[in-house]
């Protein structure tokens, strides 16, 4: 029996196996770390997950180890693992929980947003999940203290639900379609508040900035505005389809006899729509910038400008990680 080749000790793991300059590639990589299957997998395979990559990283290749496996083993690490700073992430926060978690939640606030109670309850889940999804995923190795995240926590969480009843008291005398899509507006509102708050010790702060070999330049503002800018946008995004997709549905389905008989299937039939588009918005609307974004050095701030240039006068962009 013949020993099967070793691996190359040349693949670079650091970076996603699919091509991230373009959307197919992206999306084919978030459909991956997005995977609600990834939260099934008991602690030891996690831990032989970071064993093989951490392992692979250092130089050693396990013999028989295959392509296939080690990138499945990557790809069990990030899910499970913060790219920064290594350690294993609150389950919950987990890019692979998205999907459940927010169709719970989601189709949940679908459902009940006719009471005043349901509403400021419904608002504040989210908003609470959103809080640790938000902290558990942040760029970068720079802790957030625990005022901010109380601060940005209250004021995303107040935002979606001052928003939420607003527009629910003008939707009154409107057509009950258009108070369907009430929910909808209190999320975009309270994205546009909780990730520049959760995220602001960046925008004070700037995050790392690095030439393509990731050799470190120093932390730009800038280059923070944009990271926040377009995770605030891919998330607005996520939330389309999945809460504007179902209420239509909805509204036909509840006209019919068979939903008026069995009222009680409302919420979980919300609840399935909402998980069915979210399936696809998460990884698509994650896949709309490149994780590893960019940016000319002349749009930095100019003192950040003036010590790249010092020391490489010739570097033309610059990269980040954006966050999610």
């Amino acid at each position: 029996q013949k020993m099967s080749p070793s691996l190359p000790a040349t693949i670079n793991i650091r970076e996603p196996r699919w091509d991230q300059s373009t959307f197919q590639g992206r999306a084919k990589h978030f459909f991956m770390v997005t995977d609600p299957r990834n939260l099934l997998l008991s602690g030891a395979t996690l831990e032989e997950a970071r064993r093989v990559v951490e392992d692979y990283r250092a130089g050693t290749v396990p013999p028989g180890l295959t392509e296939d496996q080690l990138w499945r083993a990557k790809y069990i690490y990030d899910s499970a693992f913060h790219p920064d700073t290594g350690e294993k992430m609150f389950l919950i926060g987990r890019m692979s929980a998205q999907v459940p978690m927010n169709m719970t939640i989601t189709g949940c606030m679908l459902t009940f947003y006719r009471t005043t109670p349901a509403v400021l309850f419904w608002q504040w889940v989210n908003q609470s999940f959103n809080a640790i999804v938000n902290y558990t995923n942040r760029s970068g190795d720079a802790p957030i203290t625990t005022s901010q995240l109380g601060t940005a926590y209250v004021s995303a969480t107040t935002g979606a639900v001052v928003t939420a009843l607003g527009l629910k008291s003008l939707t009154k005398h409107l057509p009950a379609i258009v108070g369907r899509y009430v929910p909808f507006a209190a999320v975009a509102a309270a994205n546009c508040i909780n990730i520049p708050l959760m995220r602001q010790r960046e925008l004070k702060l700037g995050i790392p900035v690095t030439d393509e070999n990731g050799n470190r330049l120093g932390e730009s503002t800038a280059a923070a505005q944009k990271a926040i800018f377009q995770v605030v946008v891919s998330r607005i995004g996520m939330a389309v389809p999945a809460m504007a997709i179902p209420p239509v549905i909805m509204n036909a389905l509840e006209k019919r006899a068979f939903l008026k008989r069995y009222p009680y299937l409302n919420a979980p039939l919300q609840v399935g729509l909402v998980g069915l588009c979210l399936v696809f918005a998460t990884p698509l609307c994650c896949a709309l910038f490149p994780q590893k974004s960019s940016m000319p050095v002349s749009r930095l701030e100019p003192e950040v400008q003036a010590r790249i240039r010092e020391k490489d006068p010739w570097l033309e962009t610059i990269y980040f990680n954006k966050g999610l």
